[in-house]
Order: C-alpha cells, then sequence, then structure tokens
C-alpha cells in the first residue's frame, strides 16, 4: 500500500428517521456534530490530525444555511484548526463529499479527512419546484416541445 491509497479508518452514519419523525426537532448541525464526535472518539484517531472534513447536504436554506459542515466540526467539539467545506450535487451529495475526500488523499493533499453527509427533512422547507405538478422551467418545456 503507497502513502495515497485511502483506507476507511471508521464509519458511522445517523440514526434514519422520517420527516416530522422522532430527530424532527435535532438540528442539522447538531445530528451531525454528534455523529462526528462518536466517529472520532469510537476510531481512535487524533482530532488535531485532521486535515478537512468534507460534507454533503442538498437543502442548504433556513436551518441548512451557511457552512454547515463548519459548524458541526465546531459543534462535535474538535479543534478550531480543523477546516470544513459543505457541498452540494443533490441527490449525491454525501457521495460526491466521501468523492472528494478520497480525491484529496489520492492526490496527496490529505492524510486523515472525513467525507459525510447530512440533512434533516424536518427542517429544511420543501421548495415550490418539489411539489408533484410544479413546473420545472422554461429550458424543460422548451426541450419537451421539440421532442412532441
Amino acid at each position: 500500500m503507497n502513502d495515497h491509497e485511502p483506507v476507511i479508518v471508521g464509519a458511522l452514519r445517523t440514526p434514519v428517521g422520517k420527516r416530522g419523525g422522532r430527530l424532527q426537532k435535532w438540528h442539522p448541525v447538531d445530528l451531525l456534530g454528534e455523529t462526528l464526535r462518536q466517529l472520532v472518539e469510537r476510531s481512535g484517531v487524533n482530532p488535531a490530525d485532521l486535515d478537512d472534513v468534507i460534507v454533503g447536504c442538498v437543502l442548504q436554506w433556513d436551518q441548512q444555511h451557511g457552512n454547515l459542515g463548519r459548524h458541526a466540526v465546531l459543534a462535535a467539539g474538535l479543534p478550531e484548526s480543523v477546516p470544513a467545506v459543505t457541498v452540494d450535487r443533490q441527490c449525491g451529495s454525501g457521495q460526491q463529499a466521501v468523492s472528494f475526500a478520497v480525491h484529496g488523499i489520492q492526490a496527496g493533499a490529505y492524510q486523515l479527512v472525513i467525507g459525510a453527509g447530512v440533512e434533516s427533512m424536518s427542517q429544511a422547507p420543501m421548495p415550490p419546484s418539489f411539489k408533484p405538478g410544479a413546473p420545472l422551467g422554461s429550458q424543460w418545456l422548451c426541450c419537451k416541445n421539440r421532442e412532441a
């Protein structure tokens, strides 16, 4: 194994809930912060050795606005020196965060990085475009008419 081969040191996920369910009052920052804290604790890594935390989140407004990843790092009690970023690749946001972490290791930019995702559907309002029957925009109508 070379120095740039990614290895999973630990994995942990939040409990699965439903919109308006048991987790509805958990702020997404607290939900991810607790998950990050437990991940670092269980894996036994030194949190000061973390090169980055990359977090995927789709609905980045209301309770999930701002750099959710950075806020979760601080909520987890990790050192302030640990950077974090939040990315949005829609339904693939968490997967993209993990992919960015892997690429950073392969490129030699990171030695220890966390790739994660968070979403609290109870804390994020559904935008009008998500409602059944909502228009998809003029660009979609243009393409639809060309196919007809």
